[in-house]
C-alpha cells in the first residue's frame, strides 16, 4: 500500500507541477509529500524529478516511470469502479495525439461525443504535425497517418487517405495546368515541410517512384496556411485527401496530375502494448474504430 501511495503522490506532483499543489490535492502537508517522493526515489534507485527552487522537470527515467504509474493507478481505479460502481467504469484522464488538422476536423469532435457518453473521462488532445513518443509523453491513444514500422504499438487500421496535388482554378488559368510531374519544377509550389522536409515531391509512373525538385513562395510546418494560400491562387500544393475534399467538391480547388499520385496511406488508431488497458482507453479505441471510417471516407 505504501508503494501505491508513493506512486499516487509522484503522479500528482507531475500533474500539479509543484509539491505544494500536489500536497493540497491529496490533503497532505508539503513535508509529507516530500517524504513520499524521496521514499519512492530511494526505493527505485533513480532520480525521477530534477528540482530547483523555481522549477522541476521529469528525468528520462521519470518520464517512463510516470507513464507506467498512470497505467497502474488507472487499472486499480477501473477495477474498483467495476466492483463498486458498475455504471461508471470509464473515468479518469485520457490523452490522445493526432495530426493537427486531422485531429481538429475528425478526432476532437469524436472525443467530445465520447465524453458526453462517459462524463467522468477527462480528455486531453495533443495535436501535432510530428511523431509523438507515446510512452515518453504519457499518451494513451494516437492517430497515425503513415505506413507504420514494426514497434511496440498496437495498430488498428481505420481507413486510408491519398496525397494529391491541387491548385485553384485562378492559378491554373494564369500559370497553365502541368501535364507531367516534371513540369512542377517550373511552377510555384507550396510545400508542407513535415511531409517533405526536402524540396522534392515524389510521383508514381509505370509503378516506379520518381522525384521532382520543386520550389515556391511558401513553405510551412502546418497544412492549414498552405491550403489557404492554395485557395488564394498562390501556387500548387500537395495535400492529403481529407484536407481538401470539401474544397474540391466546392470547386475552389482542382486536382492536378491525379494519375501520378502515390498509393493511399493508411490511417491507424494506435496505443502502447499493454497487458490490460484501462476501461476508458479501451472504450475510446473502440469508439474511434467504429466512428472514424465513416468520417474519413474513401479518397478520391
Amino acid at each position: 500500500m505504501d508503494k501505491l501511495r508513493e506512486m499516487e503522490a509522484f503522479v500528482r506532483i507531475v500533474e500539479a507541477g509543484s509539491l505544494t499543489a500536489a500536497a493540497e490535492a491529496m490533503q497532505l502537508s508539503t513535508p509529507s509529500m516530500v517524504r513520499l517522493l524521496a521514499g519512492l526515489e530511494q526505493r527505485v534507485g533513480v532520480r525521477l524529478l530534477n528540482r530547483t527552487t523555481r522549477r522541476m522537470a521529469l528525468t528520462p527515467e521519470g518520464r517512463e516511470f510516470h507513464a507506467r504509474c498512470q497505467r497502474i493507478l488507472a487499472e486499480i481505479s477501473d477495477a474498483e469502479a467495476l466492483l463498486g460502481q458498475p455504471g461508471e467504469v470509464a473515468r479518469g484522464p485520457l490523452r490522445f495525439t493526432a495530426p493537427a488538422l486531422f485531429g481538429r476536423m475528425h478526432v476532437v469532435p469524436l472525443a467530445s461525443a465520447f465524453t458526453r457518453q462517459h462524463p467522468e473521462v477527462r480528455v486531453e488532445a495533443l495535436l501535432f504535425d510530428r511523431i509523438v513518443d507515446m510512452v515518453e509523453e504519457g499518451v494513451d491513444v494516437g492517430i497515425r497517418i503513415a505506413h507504420l514500422p514494426d514497434s511496440g504499438l498496437i495498430a488498428h487500421p481505420v481507413g486510408e487517405v491519398r496525397r494529391m496535388w491541387c491548385a485553384s482554378p485562378d492559378y491554373l488559368a494564369r500559370a497553365g495546368t502541368p501535364r507531367h510531374p516534371r513540369e512542377l519544377a517550373r511552377h510555384a509550389c507550396l510545400r508542407f515541410t513535415v511531409v517533405t522536409p526536402r524540396a522534392e515531391w515524389q510521383y508514381l509512373e509505370d509503378g516506379v517512384r520518381h522525384e521532382v525538385v520543386v520550389s515556391g513562395p511558401l513553405a510551412a510546418s502546418q497544412a492549414a496556411p498552405l491550403i489557404d494560400a492554395c485557395v488564394d491562387g498562390l501556387g500548387i500544393g500537395m495535400f492529403l485527401s481529407y484536407q481538401v475534399s470539401d474544397l474540391l467538391a466546392a470547386g475552389r480547388l482542382q486536382l492536378v496530375l491525379p494519375e501520378y499520385c502515390l498509393p493511399p496511406v493508411p490511417v491507424s488508431v494506435v496505443y502502447p502494448q499493454a497487458r490490460l488497458l484501462p476501461a476508458r482507453t479501451r472504450l475510446f479505441v473502440d469508439w474511434l474504430r467504429r466512428e472514424l471510417p465513416a468520417r474519413i471516407g474513401t479518397p478520391p
